[in-house]
């Protein structure tokens, strides 16, 4: 997948039912990874039953392109009148075509590391790479304990995350990986969970700099209570209960 010459809506592929999210293959395939197969059980009602240490070594990352302008939603915009009050008339204001790709990647307590690439590069293998060795040097910082206990990493299946050069980092480093079905942003925490508050908060501001809007995405992170990060992490359990209710149709909610 080449994100450089991607927005951050056409990330998240058209909503049809895939193959690989068929019930029964998504429940083998989680069922078989050894980072859930110990702390996971199926009750006799086909029910996930989960111990509370599921996900404590989970971290979960993505990438989004974030504009040194983005316009409010409709939604957002929207304010109260009375009927009598004149109709108020709005500018439609364009996204700035200047923009940055951030990736995110965060746990339940918070943030570990927020990477924004440089304009002169592309996301390939070599640059996934290059930002888990930056991502193994936050967790070793941030979270004590973790690389020891053993970290669980859960991304999606693009093309730079499943090459070679990528897989072979992860098994040096150790790290196991989360089952993700194919074309599943509704079972990726930063895509149901993350990306749409942040879009939401940005919706309405303008900045001169990409300096000035990566410390705009520092301080929202920063700001946000750690239940934030638990909440869209502990979701995922019922995410997956869904995915298997609806014979691996997309969950909304």
């Amino acid at each position: 997948m080449h994100f450089c010459q991607r927005d951050s809506s056409e990330l998240i592929p058209t909503r049809k039912k895939s193959t690989s999210r068929l019930s029964n293959q998504f429940l083998n395939s989680l069922m078989r990874s050894s980072s859930v197969s110990t702390h996971i059980g199926v009750g006799p009602g086909g029910d996930f039953q989960a111990n509370n240490n599921l996900f404590d070594n989970l971290i979960t990352g993505d990438e989004t392109w974030v504009h040194l302008n983005t316009p409010e939603t409709k939604r957002d915009s929207m304010t109260w009148k009375h009927p009598s009050s004149p109709v108020t008339k709005k500018f439609k204001v364009q996204r700035s075509a200047a923009k940055v790709m951030a990736t995110v990647f965060w746990d339940a307590k918070g943030v570990i590391l927020l990477d924004i690439l440089p304009q002169d590069q592309c996301i390939n293998a070599a640059r996934c790479c290059s930002t888990l060795d930056r991502l193994k040097e936050a967790i070793r910082r941030k979270r004590p304990g973790l690389l020891r206990r053993g970290v669980v990493l859960q991304h999606d299946n693009a093309t730079p995350h499943s090459a070679n050069l990528t897989q072979q980092r992860l098994q040096r480093y150790g790290w196991k990986i989360l089952p993700h079905p194919a074309h599943s942003p509704d079972l990726a925490p930063s895509d149901f969970h993350l990306f749409g508050p942040l879009k939401r908060h940005l919706g309405g501001m303008a900045f001169e700099t990409e300096d000035d809007l990566i410390s705009e995405l520092r301080n929202w992170f920063d700001n946000l209570d750690v239940d934030f990060f638990r909440v869209g992490i502990n979701s995922l359990l019922s995410r997956w209960q869904k995915c298997i209710d609806v014979h691996g149709d997309y969950v909304e909610k």
